[in-house]
């Protein structure tokens, strides 16, 4: 009877390190992968971090001898991401790329299992609430507020008593972080900043022109549905001689410190390939920041007598 429990246990212990060494070749042996990338809306960083980083992934992948299979969804609205979200994990992705605070917050929420990476999203503890989920990681679009807001302060010579005013999303959580930020260090120098919020855009004419009508600047942070109309607030701004700074640049700002959103879908598809191959996992990394640079529209700046440094 030993003997035969001993065989019976001797092929068990066989069977299962035959399916265990087949397990490991099939992950070694696979060449294709699927990707699902949850984009916000359509606006132009975010068009071009996901060009980043599928350019960057397929790019990598190839080195390789991989291919990459990937499925690009626009949400269009917050509340829709995660539906979007829920057509990649029935499909079983191997990975998912959220563009934007929603997108990363549904597929947070949506899987701890398949790896998630985040571009275009602020601060992401504040966004999981101090602890980022083991499975997820990624890039910020985060700039120093520091130096955007002494930016302003020394082109426009604005001194004690000058406002500021801040428009912004009261959907969009990364707004509300960055306006805290800004009018902290603004009113440190003693200018006087206003927000100027709204839920729906049809309310951002009137309340740009308010804006425009009250403020010596405007300053918008990376808020995606400002972004997508600020040719609103450009127009509004110009036609009343009020400069507008923005924390992602753009055609309607005299002058920026921002980051290129197409290096930071890089950044994240350098990422993404690292993990497919096995590699990493999304706890092997840090949230990645880029180094912002200035930019300086010479054509805006000249309309509204702004110097440009020659330096």
């Amino acid at each position: 009877m030993k003997k035969i429990v001993s065989l019976v246990m001797a092929l068990v212990l066989c069977v299962a390190v035959c399916f265990s060494l087949a397990s490991c070749n099939n992950a070694e042996e696979k060449t294709a992968y699927t990707v699902g990338i949850c984009q916000l809306m359509e606006h132009e960083s975010l068009d071009k971090a996901t060009n980043g980083f599928v350019d960057t992934l397929k790019a990598e992948l190839e080195k390789a001898g991989k291919t990459v299979e990937i499925d690009t969804q626009v949400a269009g609205d917050p509340n829709l991401c995660t539906t979007v979200i829920n057509t990649f994990t029935a499909k079983n992705v191997d990975l998912i790329m959220a563009n934007a605070t929603p997108c990363l917050l549904a597929a947070a929420n949506a899987t701890t299992t398949i790896p998630v990476l985040g571009t275009s999203v602020t601060d992401y503890k504040d966004t999981f609430k101090g602890e980022i989920p083991a499975n997820v990681s990624g890039t910020s679009d985060a700039v120093p507020f520091d130096e955007q807001a002494q930016m302003m302060i020394d082109t426009l010579k604005l001194v004690a008593g000058d406002q500021v005013g801040v428009i912004y999303c009261t959907n969009e959580s990364n707004s509300l972080i960055q306006y805290n930020a800004v009018k902290a260090l603004f009113e440190a120098k003693g200018i006087v900043v206003k927000a100027y919020t709204f839920s729906e855009t049809t309310e951002l004419q009137a309340l740009t022109t308010s804006a425009a009508n009250e403020c010596k600047a405007i300053y918008i942070p990376s808020d995606n549905t400002v972004a997508d109309n600020d040719s609103i607030v450009g127009t509004i701004c110009s036609d009343k001689k009020v400069p507008v700074y923005t924390s992602y640049g753009g055609a309607i700002c005299y002058a920026s410190l921002a980051i290129d959103y197409y290096e930071l879908g890089c950044e994240t598809g350098k990422m993404a390939a690292e993990i497919l191959l096995g590699n990493k996992t999304p706890a092997d990394y840090e949230v990645a920041t880029l180094t912002p640079s200035v930019v300086y529209n010479e054509e805006l700046c000249a309309n509204l007598g702004i110097e440009v440094p020659q330096n």
